[in-house]
C-alpha cells in the first residue's frame, strides 16, 4: 500500500472487476471473487496487491514476487509464481494504471480550509510568511521558515531549521533537518510516467515519495519528481543548483554537487561524493559510482565507475575524450582549405 499520509485507499476490488475494468482475461484457475486491496511494484507486492510485468527481462522479479495478482502478456503467463492470479493483457502497464486509479487516490487540499489547515502540526518557532498554504496532516519542525506563497501538501513532514522559499511547492515528501528549498522549486510532483493505452497514451499514477535527507539544498526552479512506486531519495548534504531536473526513483548519495541545467532520468543511482557539471544529462537506469565526476554538458549513456572523470557525448573517460577532441581538431586543420579559427 502506498504511504497513507499521501494516498487514500479506496474500497477493494475483486479480480473479476479488475478484469472487466481493464479488459484483461483472468486465468481460468483464478477466483474471480478474490479481493485485491492495492497496487504495488513487483518487488514490493504482497498477497493483497496487484502488480504488472511487461518485459521478459523482469522475469526473475516476477518469479520471486509475492503478488496476489499480476497483469501479464500472454507469452509470460506461465512465468507467474504459484498463488499469483494472472490477468492476461497486451497492455500490462496501462492495465496497472487503471487498477491504480481504482484502488487508491492521492490526498489533496481540503476545499475551503484555512491557509494553514487545523490538522497541521507546527512546532514552536515556525515562521509562515503571507500567502503560504499548509495542507492537512503536515508536520513542520522548530525553526523552519515557510516563504510567501509556498505550498506544503497534505502529510508532508519537514524537519527543523529548514527554509522553504517563496512559491516553492513541497508535496508527497519527507524532509530532514536544515533542508533549503529555494524559491520556485517543486518537490514531489508526479514523474514522467506514461504508457501506451488502448486508445492512446495514458498517464501511469506515481505512487511514491521524495525523501530529502538532512542538509540538502535544492536550487530555485529545480524539480524533483516523486517515485513511481519506490522513493526518489537525495542523501545528506547534497547540493542541487538552480534549474535541475531529477526524475522519479532516482537515488542520489551524500555530499554530491549538481550544477545548473543537469537532467537525471528515472531510476538512476548516483553514489556518494559525485560532482556533476552544468548541463549534464544522464539516461535512465544508469549507475554513477561514488566519487565520479562528470564534465559540463556530458551525455551519460552507460554506467560510470567509481572515482572516474568522464566528459563528452556520449560520455567516456576524460583523457580519452580530450585525446579524441584534439585529434579531430588537428585533422580538421589538415583538410585542404580549412581555416584555423582558434
Amino acid at each position: 500500500m502506498p504511504d497513507p499520509r499521501f494516498y487514500e485507499a479506496l474500497p477493494a476490488a475483486s479480480l473479476g472487476e479488475l478484469a472487466t475494468l481493464t479488459k484483461a482475461r483472468l486465468s481460468d484457475e483464478a477466483d474471480s471473487g478474490r479481493m485485491i486491496g492495492s497496487v504495488a511494484s513487483l518487488g514490493r507486492a504482497a498477497a493483497q496487491d496487484v502488480t504488472f510485468c511487461a518485459n521478459v527481462r523482469h522475469a526473475p522479479a516476477l518469479a520471486a514476487s509475492a503478488a496476489g495478482a499480476c497483469f501479464l502478456p500472454s507469452a509470460q503467463a506461465h512465468e507467474a509464481p504459484p498463488g499469483c492470479a494472472t490477468l492476461i493483457t497486451s497492455l500490462p502497464q496501462a492495465a496497472y494504471a487503471a487498477a491504480a486509479v481504482r484502488l487508491c487516490r492521492p490526498r489533496g487540499m481540503t476545499p475551503g480550509a484555512p491557509m494553514v489547515d487545523p490538522t497541521a502540526q507546527l512546532e514552536d518557532g515556525v515562521t509562515i510568511h503571507p500567502g503560504a498554504v499548509i495542507g492537512p496532516g503536515a508536520q513542520i519542525g522548530r525553526g523552519t521558515t515557510i516563504g510567501a506563497g509556498a505550498c506544503i501538501g497534505p502529510g508532508v513532514a519537514i524537519g527543523r531549521d529548514c527554509l522553504i522559499g517563496p512559491r516553492a511547492v513541497v508535496v508527497f515528501a519527507l524532509l530532514g533537518d536544515r533542508v533549503l528549498i529555494h524559491g520556485g522549486a517543486v518537490v514531489g510532483e508526479p514523474g514522467f510516467g506514461a504508457t501506451a493505452g488502448p486508445t492512446g497514451i495514458v498517464d501511469v499514477p506515481q505512487l511514491g515519495r521524495v525523501i530529502l535527507q538532512d542538509g540538502v539544498t535544492v536550487g530555485a526552479n529545480s524539480c524533483i519528481d516523486r517515485g513511481a512506486f519506490d522513493d526518489t531519495v537525495v542523501g545528506e548534504n547534497t547540493k542541487i543548483d538552480n534549474l535541475v531536473q531529477i526524475a522519479h526513483n532516482v537515488i542520489i548519495g551524500r555530499n554530491c554537487l549538481l550544477a545548473a541545467h543537469t537532467g537525471i532520468s528515472g531510476s538512476t543511482v548516483i553514489g556518494d561524493g559525485c560532482m556533476l557539471g552544468g548541463r549534464v544529462g544522464i539516461a535512465d537506469h544508469i549507475i554513477i559510482g561514488a566519487g565520479a565526476r562528470l564534465a559540463a554538458a556530458a551525455g551519460v549513456m552507460k554506467d560510470v565507475p567509481a572515482g572516474e572523470t568522464w566528459g563528452g557525448t556520449p560520455a567516456r573517460p576524460i583523457s580519452r575524450w580530450m585525446r579524441e577532441t584534439a585529434w579531430l581538431s588537428r585533422l580538421a586543420k589538415r583538410r585542404p582549405g580549412a581555416e584555423d579559427r582558434t
